[in-house]
C-alpha cells in the first residue's frame, strides 16, 4: 500500500522530531504498535475513521490505549487528532517505518518463490542483490505456487522476474504475434 503525500509529510515531520530528540527506535516501536492495533481491532479502525466521535473523546481514548507511548509519539497522535487527520494514523505509521528504514540504510527486499528456497539458493540471490544496492538488506520471503518455479525479487521500484510462469507468458506472447 502506497502512502499518500499527506501521510508521508506527517511521517517526515515525525522522523525529524524523533531524530532531533534521539528517540527514533522508541517512536518506531510506537508506530509499529499503532499499525498492529489498527490491523487487529476493527473497533479501533472504525473509531479513527468515525466523523461522529469528537476529537477530544478520541484523544482521551488514545491516551488510554497508547499509555506506554513516548511523549513525542503521544503528542504527535494528539496533534494529528486535533487537526482531524486521525484517519491517516495507520498510513502515517507505515510511512514512518519506511522512512526510518531509508534513514538507517535498510533496503527491504521481497523474494517470492514457488517453493521454499534452500539456504544456498537464498544466499546466492541475496549476494547478487547486495551488489546492486547500498545498505543492509531486509529479506522477506514469500511463497506463491502460481510461479510454477523460479523466483521474483522486488526491492523498491525494481523487480527481477526469473519465474517459470513469466517465461511461459513471454513465450506465449511471442508465439501469438
Amino acid at each position: 500500500m502506497k502512502s499518500s503525500k499527506v501521510a508521508s509529510r506527517y511521517a517526515k515531520s515525525l522522523l525529524d522530531i524523533a531524530i532531533e530528540q534521539n528517540k527514533i527506535d522508541a517512536v518506531l516501536g510506537d508506530m509499529k504498535f499503532l499499525t498492529e492495533i489498527n490491523g487487529e481491532s476493527r473497533d479501533f479502525e472504525l473509531l479513527i475513521k468515525s466523523p461522529i466521535v469528537k476529537a477530544d473523546k478520541k484523544v482521551e481514548i488514545f491516551e488510554k490505549v497508547f499509555d506506554q507511548f513516548e511523549e513525542v509519539s503521544m503528542a504527535f497522535v494528539k496533534l494529528i487528532t486535533k487537526n482531524r487527520r486521525e484517519a491517516l494514523l495507520p498510513e502515517i505509521a507505515m510511512a514512518f517505518d519506511a522512512l526510518v528504514k531509508e534513514h538507517k540504510g535498510i533496503v527491504p527486499v521481497s523474494i517470492i518463490s514457488a517453493a521454499p528456497l534452500d539456504a544456498k539458493t537464498k544466499d546466492a540471490i541475496t549476494s547478487k542483490v547486495q551488489t546492486l544496492v547500498k545498505g543492509q538488506l531486509e529479506i522477506e520471503e514469500k511463497i506463491d505456487a502460481s510461479l510454477i518455479g523460479g523466483f521474483i525479487v522486488r526491492m523498491g521500484d525494481t523487480q527481477i522476474d526469473a519465474s517459470v510462469a513469466s517465461q511461459f507468458n513471454n513465450l506465449k506472447q511471442r508465439l501469438t504475434r
